[in-house]
């Protein structure tokens, strides 16, 4: 339970924090853009099982790669792309976090 509050806390109320944070005067755009970011996981179904519980995302799927994530950090030094760069960096997080745990 824990694992799960903690993988979909990233998510979704992390970005809440971020948002308001740091995006007052835009919050529900950049809210959707981070709770967006979690489009990403589309590519689960290329893999077969569709979902595995007992599978770790990170490099295992192509948007989860290593190239994938080397792009998604790329996004985060340039301003037009800094929001969806931290929407994709912070889906990264909550899947590794899952891994790890």
């Amino acid at each position: 339970m824990m694992v799960f509050l903690l993988h979909y806390g990233i998510h979704f109320v992390v970005p809440i924090g971020i948002a308001y944070w740091f995006y007052k005067t835009k919050f529900w755009p950049v809210l959707w853009i981070f709770w967006g970011g979690i489009l990403i996981d589309l590519d689960h179904f290329l893999a077969t099982p569709i979902f595995d519980p007992l599978r770790c995302s990170i490099f295992f799927h192509p948007l989860h790669d290593t190239g994938a994530i080397a792009l998604y950090v790329l996004l985060l030094f340039f301003q037009p792309t800094r929001i969806f760069g931290m929407a994709l960096c912070l889906h990264i997080i909550a899947d590794t976090v899952d891994c790890l745990l």
